[in-house]
Parts: C-alpha cells; structure tokens; sequence
C-alpha cells in the first residue's frame, strides 16, 4: 500500500535516505550556490532586490530571513523571491527533463529561507534536518510536477509544482502534523503561479521559470498552515489520477533523476550545443568556412529559435545563437553572458544560417531526455553530420566531480574570491555529516558579496 505524501513528509528519517540521494543533494546544493553566485551580477537579480527591499521588508528582524549573498533582513517570503529569481537569473541550475523544469531554483531559496526564519526565532536547525527538508522538498516537487504535466492541457512553469515542494519542505521543518503539511501543499498549490511555460519561450523576460513566485509561495503556504489556515487538498499530490505517480514514494526516488548543466542557456539547447562542440572538435573544422547549419530536434526546442537575441532572457531561452557561440569560440561560459557577445557580428552572422528543423521523431522520444541531431555544412558543400544524441550532464551521461566543482569556481572565484569558495565547497561536503560544517557553511552563503 503507497505512503501518504504528507505521511512520508512528516515522518522521512535523515537515517531513511538512500546515500545516493544524498550525494545529488550535496551536488545540487554546490551546484545552485555556484549559479545564485554569478546570478547576483545581474539586472534580473538588480530589480528583484529593489522589489523585496521595498516591498516583502519586514519590522522586527525575529520574524525575517536573510537575502542569500546579501546579508540584509526581509521577510520570508522576500527573502525566498530574491533568491528564487537570483538562481533564475542564469540559466544554469539543476533539472529534471521528466518533468520538464527545475526543483532546485525554488526549493533552494525557500528552504534557506525557512532555516534562517527558525534561526532568528531561536530555533536554528543542522545540517541533517537542513537535508531532509531538501531531499523532501525535491522529491514532493518533482513528483507534484509529474501528476502536473501528465493531467492538466497547459505546459506549466517550474514555478507552479515547486511551490507545493516547497510548502511540504517548509512545513516539515516548522514541525506540522501530517494534516498542517496537506493544507500547506494544497496552498500552496491553490495560490501558486500556474504560468504557461511557453509564454516565456515565445516571449523571454525576468519573468523566467515562474519559481520567482512558486519559492515565497511555497515557505508562505507553510506559516499560513502553521497558523490554522486551511487549503483544499492538493490534487497534483491527492488527486484522483495522482495515484501513480506517488505509489512508489519512500521506495523509488525522483531525486536521482536530477541533471546538472554544463552551459548557462536552456536544457533543450544542450543536445545541440554538444553535438556542435564535438564536430568541430572531431574534424577540426574552421568556423569561418562554415556555410549553414542544420539542427534537427524535438518540437519545443525548435521553439527556442533565437536567432538574433537582445538580452540575456533571450540568449538564454535560444538555440541558434548559443550553437553559434558555441562554434565561434568554444565555449559559452560566464565571458559569452555580456553584451559584447550579443553584438559580436561573426556570431550574429552564423546563427543567422542555423536552421531549426522540427522533427516528429525527436518529439516523440524526447520525454526523459532531449535528443537533436546537428550537421555542419562546409562552403565547399562538404557536410558534417553527428550522430543523434542527448545531452551531457544527464544521469545517463553525468558530469564529473572535477566538471561540478569546475563549474562552481568559475563562477563564484572572481566574485567572492577563491578561498571562500573553496571554504563553501568543503563544507557543502560535509554539510549533512559534519555537525560544524552547516552554522559555518550557512554563514558563509548569507554573507554579502558586490554585485557589480
């Protein structure tokens, strides 16, 4: 007989979570850390501090929680806005292709929320409570997201599922019986933003992922709860067709199917981005030689087009253009997020000759992975095809240890410095064994940094 989902949230046991999970986990914490880092340079992370300052502040710091490389007092739902859409900023954080989105850009922020709101009341929690209310938050979200996708019509953002994630997680660190955790998750899921995904395809902006809403709307759902307010249950978590998707809870874990991202642009990108790099790689080809470039793959990821961007929300929700980046110089990293490289005419120049093919096949089959095929064409007519592929940082075809912590310094190194990076990295390690590593590491990533 499956578990409850607020049984299972009242009452996992840090001692009941599989190692592995626990390993994604501590991945993910370094991971999102790395991104919220080098999102706090942008415009985005710029006009989201002005609206929490001015609008989500609150008058006794008791009843606050910091702003994440920030330092300053908000409330907790500021406090989980700003750094909900810091992460967003950048398109870099973990995901999950099965269900289509993120969990760690809106459980993360809310979470840290939340143990900073205990801390200030007097009851700071450890590093293994910390991990449990993650795994939780996680595990609730992606499976919420599942039951989503596969029973409402709309495309629905990350926003709308992560927010009853992070109702659950919440919830279960302010101490809620299993009935307070069903009225927080169906809050939570009532008044959180079902905003349709490809609007932000079709139209990038700040608005993002939706968890720039999902994230305060989950950590509020779970105090409106604690006070005796009363939600109607959630049907992507209680439903009548959310039964399969929860039947395997405490036993399977959605978690491990967790995807890290070696480039700061959307995931459907990814496949193409790759098979780019390899040819060019394999038949050390000339970027100034190329005449066109061919890109068949999955319908929504055709829909990224992106062609000429004009923003950062743009780059980041294309294809064409990230592929030419790609081609042009070899890397899209933090150098490749400025303005220079959107006006730079070489590469404007080649992802105007990128052709998105839609192709029913990759649609069909792209469901927990995403598949493209990309052929490079020479001036002289020679044709470079790479065979059809997923992306790297899938479980299937994981980044390595080396690759994540890579990632983590470059963008954290030149903003905070490289020993308070490498103190973040060893004690995200220990974070949930080490019972000094969590008060430490906490400290560490409230502590402001210079945006600029």
């Amino acid at each position: 007989m499956a578990i409850a989902f607020s049984d299972f949230v009242q009452n996992l046991q840090y001692d009941d979570i599989p190692e592995p999970v626990l390993a994604v986990m501590r991945r993910s914490i370094l991971d999102t850390i790395g991104v919220a880092c080098i999102g706090r340079t942008t415009e985005l992370s710029a006009r989201i501090d002005t609206v929490v300052s001015r609008f989500w502040s609150t008058a006794d710091l008791r009843d606050g929680a910091r702003m994440i490389f920030d330092g300053r007092v908000v409330s907790p739902g500021g406090a989980a806005m700003f750094g909900a859409y810091t992460i967003d900023a950048v398109d870099a954080h973990d995901g999950y292709s099965a269900v289509k989105g993120h969990a760690g850009s809106g459980i993360f922020p809310a979470v840290m929320a939340a143990a900073d709101y205990l801390r200030a009341q007097g009851k700071p929690i450890d590093g293994k409570t910390f991990m449990t209310a993650l795994v939780l938050g996680y595990e609730v979200a992606y499976r919420s997201g599942l039951c989503m996708h596969a029973t409402v019509a709309d495309y629905h953002t990350s926003g709308a599922w992560t927010a009853v994630g992070a109702a659950a997680a919440v919830a279960r660190m302010l101490g809620l019986d299993a009935e307070g955790i069903r009225h927080a998750a169906g809050i939570a899921e009532y008044q959180g933003p079902r905003s349709q995904m490809m609007r932000c395809i079709d139209f990038p902006s700040n608005l993002r992922d939706g968890v720039g809403w999902g994230s305060p709307t989950g950590i509020m759902s779970a105090l409106m709860a604690e006070t005796g307010f009363t939600g109607a249950p959630a049907i992507t978590a209680e439903g009548a067709d959310a039964a399969p998707f929860w039947e395997s809870l405490g036993t399977d874990w959605e978690v491990m199917g967790t995807h890290y991202k070696p480039y700061p642009v959307c995931r459907w990108a990814h496949s193409s981005i790759d098979s780019a790099q390899d040819l060019m790689q394999k038949h050390a080809l000339d970027a100034n030689n190329i005449a066109t470039v061919e890109i068949r793959t999955f319908h929504y990821a055709t829909r990224l087009a992106g062609h000429a961007p004009n923003s950062l929300d743009e780059f980041c929700y294309s294809i064409a253009f990230p592929v030419a980046v790609m081609i042009m110089r070899g890397q899209i990293g933090v150098a490749e997020l400025d303005d220079a490289t959107l006006e730079d005419p070489a590469i404007k120049d080649l992802a105007s000759r990128v052709e998105l093919i839609d192709d029913p096949h990759y649609t069909k089959i792209s469901t927990r992975q995403r598949w493209a095929e990309v052929t490079i064409v020479m001036k002289d007519g020679t044709r470079h095809q790479g065979a059809p592929r997923t992306p790297r940082g899938d479980p299937e075809m994981p980044l390595s240890d080396v690759e994540i912590s890579d990632k983590f310094h470059l963008f954290t190194d030149s903003l905070i410095g490289k020993e308070r990076a490498l103190k973040i990295e060893r004690l995200t390690a220990a974070i949930d064994t080490d019972p000094s590593a969590f008060a430490a590491w906490f400290e560490l990533v409230h502590a402001p940094i210079d945006p600029r």
